[in-house]
């Protein structure tokens, strides 16, 4: 039953010719009565899509998930180095789905050294003083911790944003919550977007920082996505200067140009003008983060029970500090 499974797969997998014509191509071969994997003592196996059935039997993966993820792995002819990185990761405290999770993302971690690429990266996570437990947390927030050089990677980034958050309590916290915390690139994007901001737009370091030790994905965008974030503030008529920018600018990047001029559209079907929409957003920017039917009700609260005129700084106030 196992077998016609497997032999299913391979075949929606358009994989099934390339197996049978490989095991043609190893019993030609492999006739002699030595046999090649004895003679090196590596176990191997003529299949070449023999890491299907591997995925399945050894990491939990359903047939079609492992005939997904073995096509990286198609020129391995040993389980020699899987077994390694899985029988690592499990004495590491990574469960069954812990690992499936880190292999669905890189199959090709299947294929590291253990000692040189695996080992050093979960040292440099010791070192920072995290848990087993919360070192299994920040890699599957950040697997790609398991893709970067220690010291021209790691220690790098880590610096970085020591720096930006002002201590490593909080760069730990992020590490092991935050998604993609450690992704983006120091010389590519982290610096280029703080020069942006402290030097271009005149915004001090410390009012950065504040706003980053919330909401950190704020600096890991594309340098030309934070600028259009800027562009799109500096049309409310925000001076740069002011203490509310970077809230602002951390609210805008959760919240696009359509769901911005939809929550516009709103205000101004209730009587708002442009300019006294762009005031309430300067004031108090967060109520931008609101649904479109709480921002109704709201409005329709403060109108129909609170008797508030939509042209009173009550209304105003009330609307942007929900």
């Amino acid at each position: 039953m196992a077998a016609a499974t497997l032999r299913s797969v391979l075949r929606r997998n358009s994989l099934l010719p390339l197996f049978q014509t490989c095991r043609l191509r190893d019993l030609f071969f492999f006739s002699s009565s030595v046999d090649p994997a004895a003679a090196v003592g590596v176990t191997t196996s003529p299949d070449p899509h023999f890491m299907v059935e591997y995925l399945v039997n050894s990491c939990g993966f359903s047939p079609s998930e492992a005939a997904k993820f073995s096509k990286p792995l198609a020129h391995l002819r040993s389980t020699e180095k899987p077994d390694a990185v899985v029988n690592f990761m499990r004495s590491q405290g990574f469960d069954g789905a812990g690992i499936r999770k880190v292999i669905s993302r890189n199959p090709s971690q299947l294929c590291v050294n253990v000692e040189k690429n695996l080992a050093p990266k979960f040292q440099f996570l010791r070192d920072l003083g995290l848990s087993e437990s919360d070192i299994a947390d920040a890699i599957l927030k950040n697997d790609v911790i398991l893709r970067l050089d220690v010291h021209r990677s790691l220690v790098p980034k880590l610096e970085m944003w020591e720096s930006l958050l002002g201590s490593r309590e909080l760069v730990l916290k992020h590490l092991k919550k935050t998604r993609w915390f450690f992704f983006s690139s120091v010389e590519k994007t982290l610096h280029p977007n703080l020069k942006f901001l402290r030097d271009e737009c005149g915004i001090p370091e410390e009012r950065v920082s504040v706003v980053l030790r919330i909401h950190p994905q704020l600096i890991s965008q594309k340098p030309k996505s934070l600028r259009a974030l800027v562009a799109r503030i500096d049309e409310l008529g925000m001076p740069r200067q002011s203490r509310m920018f970077m809230w602002t600018l951390d609210v805008f990047h959760n919240v696009s140009k359509e769901r911005f001029e939809a929550k516009a559209e709103l205000m101004r079907s209730f009587g708002w003008s442009e300019l006294e929409f762009s005031s309430a957003v300067r004031k108090a920017p967060t109520f931008l983060g609101m649904s479109l039917d709480i921002l109704r009700r709201k409005v329709d609260f403060f109108i129909n029970v609170y008797q508030c005129s939509v042209a009173s700084m009550e209304f105003e106030r009330a609307v942007a500090l929900g």
